[in-house]
């Protein structure tokens, strides 16, 4: 997610409620590069708009020159993008007088563009202290410019409760206190988190996606079954079947699995009935084995049995 193109998408000019939306979720998705490429499934969830509704809006907004298709393609067909116009902060005048017009007492040079200033008269001066303003309508707008280098996806996400559950259906052969009362664990969240400082996740993909982390780091860099207790007949040596619970919870991580759900998933079929989908499959032995692959991806350890 990138702070610029948000703001940008807040202050286009836009004809409707339907392209500011579109704008705030390519914005959402866009790089430091201000560019993005959400496929239409994802901006049908993000927005709840139809699909048609959607293409209109994109095409609408290229002839307005807010957006631009790059000529890439990436994934399943799924078009770049690039927003046009966005400023970055290193692009701004970043001068900190404030020299004001005798007639109407508006700043000439706030550091947020010489040509805006803000009226003295109705109390909605600019700080100059993060050169945003202090609007409360508008979330983005409270934040500092030079946010921490994990400050986006870091305040409030972590959930042990969360990570247990997620840990013990990954993986039921490992206890999760054994991994969430380690030493390395916190030095594995931050990782984590730097990792996932431009991303928009909400905090149950956080926690989702921070257990199948913890997984990883601990089977490839951590583990060690003199110390642990565990057995050195690992589930990766034991041919197993998928527990209801497991079926459960890699159908979901399945459904959200990009290379998976575009092959898989039916033209505007949501995510709920794609894993719905998926889990029924996956009760079978033999379908579970040739989705093995996948399985292991998502964090799915050992080996499965072949159907009888």
């Amino acid at each position: 997610m990138s702070l610029d193109a948000t703001i940008w998408a807040w202050k286009a000019e836009v004809e409707s409620s339907t392209q500011r939306l579109i704008l705030l979720s390519l914005a959402d998705r866009a790089g430091e590069d201000h560019k993005c490429y959400p496929s239409i499934m994802r901006m049908v969830k993000d927005t709840k708009m139809n699909r048609k509704t959607i293409i209109k809006v994109l095409d609408d907004l290229e002839q307005k020159a807010l957006i631009k298709f790059t000529g890439s393609i990436v994934g399943n067909g799924v078009k770049v993008y690039q927003l046009l116009g966005v400023v970055g902060r290193e692009d701004e005048t970043t001068s900190t007088k404030k020299g004001t017009s005798g007639k109407n007492g508006t700043s000439t040079n706030l550091g947020t563009g010489s040509n805006i200033g803000t009226s003295t008269e109705n109390g909605t001066s600019t700080s100059t202290k993060n050169g945003t303003e202090t609007s409360t309508e508008i979330g983005t707008q409270n934040l500092p410019r030079n946010l921490p280098i994990e400050s986006k996806n870091k305040k409030d996400w972590f959930c042990l409760k969360k990570l247990r559950e997620e840990i013990s259906l990954a993986d039921d052969s490992i206890e999760p206190e054994t991994i969430l009362n380690a030493k390395w664990a916190e030095r594995e969240k931050r990782a984590f988190e730097i990792y996932n400082q431009d991303r928009s996740l909400c905090d149950a993909l956080m926690n989702f996606h921070f257990a199948d982390w913890l997984l990883n780091a601990y089977r490839s860099k951590y583990s060690n079954a003199e110390k642990t207790g565990y057995s050195k007949n690992t589930a990766s040596e034991n041919p197993k079947q998928l527990s209801d619970k497991q079926i459960a919870s890699f159908a979901q991580k399945l459904a959200h699995h990009p290379e998976f759900s575009s092959k898989y998933s039916e033209p505007g079929e949501s995510f709920e009935k794609l894993a719905a989908r998926i889990a029924v499959k996956l009760q079978n032995p033999t379908q579970a084995k040739k989705w093995e692959g996948y399985l292991k991806q998502v964090g799915f350890s050992g080996n499965l049995k072949e159907a009888a």
